[in-house]
């Protein structure tokens, strides 16, 4: 195998995402100059086939196109949803040198696009992220002096969304979420505001659960808690919504491999942290687009012991939960507790349970199951485990694209 060739390929495409060799090799798990030397072919004789797995995952090609100069089509499958394809190419678009929009003017669109992710409109997002981030990005670079900290903050917010909207894609975007949480969190960083900070740091959380890597998000997340309390707690229900948001995040992360009693411990003791933080607020907030508060730690608790395949307690644990303030919540959150007791009746062989969840989440948001890969596999596990669909799911399944 001729390594200097390889190297010469990923330095090629490396640069056609314009990601520069440091942030390649933060989502490589490397050096600035262990990329160094495998672009210049040091890095060994026969590069490790896991090692250019990854490089072709991050480069969104083909393995095949590192190992020729010739490029194959790409498997079928192999590519994100064609909706989101717009938003990770804006991931990789350097800004040029027209004049940016006001920032008056990107807020106003943030919020709509937050609104629309909150209503599960994600075809809205695929339509308006692109040139959202591109304006940001813009702004950011040209911001006067005296402007360059809010200009951070809306580049960071922008960033944050983008990755919240590419996780609902699941592992086909995981890698252009990671770059996007990355990118957020070092705009809030320049930007100074612990909220913005904490905000970006429960996304790269999520994004190293993503890559296999849960321990690492439960020390990353509550690492961020401790350094951002003591300023969030001085914040307001602001500060204290993104301080919750921080223990959830490290309750999902900790929960996010197999079920032990050290695991099950550590994330009710993250769940319960949040429950603090939430009574200390008072009441459910849609704080910074969070809907932080009691319910939501709740919500969350049954999320946490789905997790842990533990379906009978989080039935349980569901109906303690206060309907009418459940019913308050966002349309998101609303559909995504409906998928989570699809599979907890699922996980305690209560199939046509399972069924109303699913139809009565896709009533409320179609989006979020017709077009979530998590929620078409629940579709499908229902499916399977139903000797007779009814005509409702059968029409939900075939939506899915699925055979029933």
């Amino acid at each position: 195998m001729d390594t200097s060739r390889i190297g010469r390929r990923i330095a090629y495409w490396r640069d056609r995402r314009s990601l520069t060799q440091t942030e390649f090799g933060r989502l490589m798990g490397q050096t600035k100059r262990w990329v160094q030397d495998l672009e210049g072919g040091k890095r060994q004789r026969d590069p490790r086939l896991s090692v250019l797995v990854r490089a072709a995952e991050i480069l969104r090609i083909p393995l095949e196109q590192l190992l020729s100069d010739r490029a194959p089509e790409p498997p079928a499958g192999s590519a994100p949803p064609t909706d989101v394809l717009g938003v990770v190419d804006a991931l990789f678009k350097s800004p040029n040198a027209v004049d940016p929009p006001p920032l008056a003017v990107l807020q106003r669109r943030l919020d709509y696009c937050c609104e629309a992710f909150q209503a599960c409109h994600y075809s809205t997002l695929g339509r308006e992220l692109p040139e959202l981030v591109v304006g940001a990005t813009k702004a950011a670079h040209h911001a006067p002096v005296g402007r360059q900290s809010e200009a951070q903050a809306v580049l960071s917010r922008v960033y944050q969304l983008v990755t919240s909207y590419l996780h609902k894609y699941g592992e086909a975007t995981a890698i252009q979420a990671a770059l996007a949480a990355d990118r957020a969190l070092a705009a809030a960083e320049r930007s100074g505001d612990p909220v913005h900070i904490g905000a970006a740091s429960r996304r790269v959380a999520k994004g190293l659960v993503y890559q296999q890597r849960p321990q690492t998000a439960v020390e990353f997340a509550t690492s961020a808690a401790r350094r951002l309390a003591g300023d969030l707690s001085g914040r307001g229900p602001l500060g204290l919504s993104t301080l919750g948001m921080l223990y959830l995040s490290a309750a999902m992360a900790a929960s996010s491999e197999d079920r032990t009693t050290a695991r099950v411990r550590a994330a009710t003791g993250f769940l319960d942290q949040a429950e603090d933080v939430a009574d200390r607020q008072g009441a459910d907030l849609n704080e910074d687009w969070t809907m932080f508060g009691p319910t939501n730690v709740g919500l969350h608790r049954v999320d946490m012991l789905i997790r842990f395949e533990d379906g009978w307690s989080a039935l349980e644990a569901a109906d303690d939960l206060d309907e009418v303030a459940v019913h308050r919540m966002t349309r998101e959150r609303q559909a995504g507790h409906h998928v989570a007791m699809a599979r907890a009746s699922l996980l305690t062989r209560q199939k046509d349970d399972a069924v109303t969840e699913l139809l009565a989440a896709d009533e409320l948001a179609p989006e979020e199951v017709e077009g979530r890969p998590d929620a078409v596999n629940l579709v499908k596990d229902v499916v399977g485990r139903m000797p007779n669909p009814g005509g409702q799911l059968r029409e939900l399944a075939q939506r899915c694209g699925l055979r029933a």
